[in-house]
């Protein structure tokens, strides 16, 4: 399938976007409260519950690829579904700026007569934490 690819352009540098994408006390400020832990370092495992749409959906997650302040690959799964998908972050240095290209690979192995895991609703909420959350973060809204 065609993966789902999501870039956007943030007023910082690559190691703020970097720090924004890896740093556990930042991505709580705007990605997933609920995530206890995080590092950026191949094989390090998490887990966390993120209740949405009347659901609890635990999120695994395992890191595959890391070259600081340019690539980040995990692994995606909710272990009481199937499917396997993975997530790639691409940071790209632009003059003052930096752009990221988020690569989503796989969502369609989620059961997709679950509405949360359609194509629409990854697409919607990649967009809404890239376009809005991460941004607003990063260039100094309040969130």
């Amino acid at each position: 399938m065609v993966p789902i690819v999501i870039t956007q352009t943030y007023i910082a540098s690559p190691a703020e976007v970097w720090k924004a994408i890896t740093d556990p006390a930042a991505m709580h400020r705007w990605y997933f409260d609920t995530m206890e832990n995080f590092e950026p370092r191949v094989g390090f495992e998490t887990r966390f519950n993120v209740h949405a749409n009347g659901k609890d959906y635990m999120h695994h997650w395992r890191v595959l690829e890391v070259i600081p302040e340019r690539k980040l690959v995990y692994e995606w799964l909710y272990p009481d579904y199937p499917g396997q998908s993975t997530v790639s972050w691409e940071l790209q240095p632009a003059g003052n700026d930096t752009v990221l290209t988020l690569t989503h690979r796989g969502n369609e192995s989620f059961p997709q007569d679950n509405p949360d895991f359609s194509r629409e609703s990854c697409t919607g909420g990649w967009t809404y934490f890239l376009g809005e959350r991460l941004k607003t973060y990063l260039e100094g809204g309040t969130l």
